[in-house]
C-alpha cells in the first residue's frame, strides 16, 4: 500500500511538470504569434531583435509611414499622430497629433532641432525632441514637395510651380525662381552652397542659395520621379523616361557632368535609394534593381522587390509585395535566402546604418540587426 502511495504520488508529480511544461510552450507560442516576424524566422536570416514596441494606435486608427530622422524614428497614423521613439532602445519620446486629420503631410525633414514638414499650404516646424509646435506659416499656395531648408533660408515649392524662398529667422519671403518652362517642382534639395529642384518636365536646375541665379541646368527626356538623392558632389535621380541618372557636379563655378545612365525598360515612379556601393532602384512591373554606384552597370534584381530595408556587410535586404524578405549577396550578385515577412505593411528604407525598421497597421514597430 505504501508503494502505491509513493507511486501515485510520482505520478501526480510527474504529471503537474508535464502540464506545466505544455503550459509554458503554449504560452511561448501565443507570444511569439504576437511578434510581428517570429524569432525563429529571423533566426534563419540572421537578424537579432534589437528592439519593440506597440504604439498607441487606436482600433479605427492604423499606421501609415515610418521615418527615420537623426536618432529617432517617427510613426505617423492615417489620422497624423505621430509617435517618436528613441531608435538606440524603441522607447517612446512623444506621442501627439501632428496635423489635423485629413490634411496630406509631405514629407518630414530634420534640420537642427526641428522637424520640417509640409501640408496643405502651410509650412509646419515642430521641435524634434518635445513634438511641441515652433511656428507654422501658410504660405497662401499650395505646397507640391517637400520643403527643404539650409542655415538662411526655407525653400517651398509652390503649385504656381515657383520655388519660394522664405528667411529662417523671420519667414519673410525674399525671392523666387522657376524652369524656364514653368513645369510643375518636384522635389527640393538645399545646403549653404546650392540649392537643386527638379520638375514634372525633366529638368534638374542648380541655382544660388541666396538669389534667383541658374547655375546650371540637366533636362531629362520625361518627368522626374520622387526627390533627387545628393550624395556628395552626386545627384542621383530617377525619371519617368525609364532611365536612373548620376550627374556629378563639379568645377568652379559649379557645372553639372553626366557620369551614367542607366536604363531600366519602364517607367520609374520612385527615387532611387543610394549607399555606399550601390544604387536600389524600385522599378515597376519588375521588382528592385540594384546598380553599381560607381559605373551604372546592372548587379541584380529582385522580382516583385518594393523596397530596400537596409545594407549590411555587402547584403541588401528587400522586402517584396508578396510580403517576403530577400537577402541578396551584392559581391555574387546572387539570391541568399528568403524569410516571410507577411504581417509587415509599414517599413523605412535605412541608408544610414544596418539597422531594419518594420511595422504593421495597428502599431507593431520591431527594430533587426544582422549579426552574420
Amino acid at each position: 500500500m505504501k508503494m502505491l502511495r509513493t507511486f501515485g504520488c510520482k505520478y501526480v508529480l510527474l504529471v503537474g511538470i508535464l502540464t506545466l511544461c505544455v503550459a509554458q510552450i503554449n504560452i511561448a507560442a501565443a507570444s511569439d504569434s504576437e511578434r510581428l516576424v517570429c524569432p525563429e524566422l529571423l533566426r534563419h536570416a540572421g537578424l537579432k531583435i534589437i528592439w519593440e514596441s506597440e504604439l498607441p494606435t487606436k482600433k479605427a486608427e492604423s499606421l501609415e509611414q515610418l521615418f527615420i530622422l537623426g536618432n529617432r524614428v517617427y510613426a505617423i497614423s492615417d489620422r497624423n499622430y505621430m509617435t517618436s521613439l528613441d531608435k538606440e532602445n524603441g522607447k517612446r519620446v512623444f506621442a501627439k497629433v501632428f496635423a489635423p486629420p485629413g490634411v496630406p503631410i509631405t514629407g518630414l525633414e530634420l534640420y537642427g532641432d526641428g522637424l520640417l514638414s509640409a501640408g496643405g499650404s502651410k509650412l509646419l516646424e515642430c521641435d524634434a525632441e518635445s513634438g511641441d509646435e515652433l511656428r507654422t506659416v501658410d504660405v497662401g499656395f499650395g505646397i507640391t514637395c517637400p520643403a527643404a531648408r539650409n542655415s538662411s533660408y526655407f525653400y517651398v515649392a509652390g503649385t504656381d510651380n515657383r520655388l519660394h524662398a522664405y528667411r529662417a529667422d523671420d519667414r519673410v519671403q525674399t525671392f523666387e525662381v522657376a524652369a524656364k518652362n514653368a513645369s510643375t517642382i518636384t522635389s527640393v534639395v538645399a545646403d549653404d552652397n546650392l540649392v537643386i529642384f527638379a520638375t514634372a518636365a525633366g529638368n534638374v536646375l542648380g541655382v544660388a542659395p541666396d538669389a534667383p541665379r541658374l547655375l546650371w541646368q540637366f533636362d531629362a527626356a520625361d518627368a522626374i520621379a520622387g526627390p533627387v538623392v545628393k550624395d556628395l558632389m552626386s545627384l542621383f535621380f530617377a525619371s519617368a523616361d525609364t532611365s536612373v541618372y548620376r550627374v556629378d557636379i563639379v568645377g568652379l563655378p559649379e557645372m553639372k557632368r553626366l557620369v551614367w545612365k542607366y536604363q531600366a525598360a519602364a517607367v520609374l515612379e520612385k527615387a532611387p535609394r543610394v549607399t555606399q556601393e550601390v544604387v536600389y532602384q524600385h522599378v515597376r512591373g519588375k521588382g528592385v534593381t540594384a546598380i553599381d554606384k560607381e559605373t551604372g552597370s546592372f548587379l541584380w534584381q529582385v522580382p516583385g522587390g518594393v523596397d530596400l530595408l537596409a545594407q549590411a556587410r555587402g547584403k541588401a535586404y528587400v522586402i517584396t509585395k508578396a510580403g517576403k524578405l530577400v537577402v541578396m549577396d551584392n559581391t555574387k550578385a546572387r539570391k541568399l535566402y528568403s524569410v516571410n515577412f507577411g504581417a509587415v505593411t509599414v517599413h523605412a528604407a535605412n541608408t544610414g546604418d544596418e539597422r531594419i525598421y518594420i511595422a504593421d497597421k495597428r502599431g507593431r514597430v520591431m527594430c533587426l540587426q544582422p549579426v552574420e
